[in-house]
């Protein structure tokens, strides 16, 4: 049996000197506003992990009320998704995901993305698909008022 979710996560900019996406530390003139890291992508796909196995969310897993999670990798909230997959009787097939964001330009580290989350998930890379895209300018992501992240999931019954 497969199932599939969908996960959608958002942080706004402030003031800093760096994002995380997908794991990897990208230079900017502002950071993304969280309790974690504010790895949108990694939000975004343990959110798509969770709903395929009718789990909830990240924010029930790991709510920004508990100081556990005050500045945690989201690499590793990630691999506890994982776990919790693994623990519920499934594993995963594969994550198509879309970064939204007008600045940093995120082509030059969509590769290492998808290693990390490849490595974490312990699944191959051809397994983890990532993809940018810009609003022309419009909405809060065009306006560079922060930066946004959709992904799909597919996770099977382990055998």
């Amino acid at each position: 049996m497969i199932r599939i979710g969908h996960g959608y996560d958002v942080h706004r900019f402030c003031d800093g000197e760096y994002i995380i996406i997908g794991g990897v530390k990208i230079p900017h003139e502002k950071k993304l506003l969280a309790h974690s890291d504010g790895d949108v992508l990694a939000h975004a796909i343990a959110d798509s992990l969770l709903g395929a196995a009718s789990l909830g969310d990240i924010g029930y897993h790991f709510p920004d009320t508990d100081m556990a999670y005050e500045n945690i990798d989201s690499m590793i909230l990630l691999s506890r998704v994982k776990d919790l997959l693994l623990s519920n009787g499934y594993v995963v097939g594969n994550i198509d995901s879309t970064i939204v964001a007008q600045a940093p330009k995120m082509a030059p580290h969509i590769e290492k993305m998808r290693e990390n989350i490849a490595k974490v998930l312990e699944i191959p890379t051809s397994a983890v698909n990532v993809k940018a895209t810009t609003e022309e300018k419009l909405g809060f992501t065009g306006r560079k008022e922060g930066i946004s992240a959709h992904a799909v999931a597919l996770i099977m019954e382990k055998a």
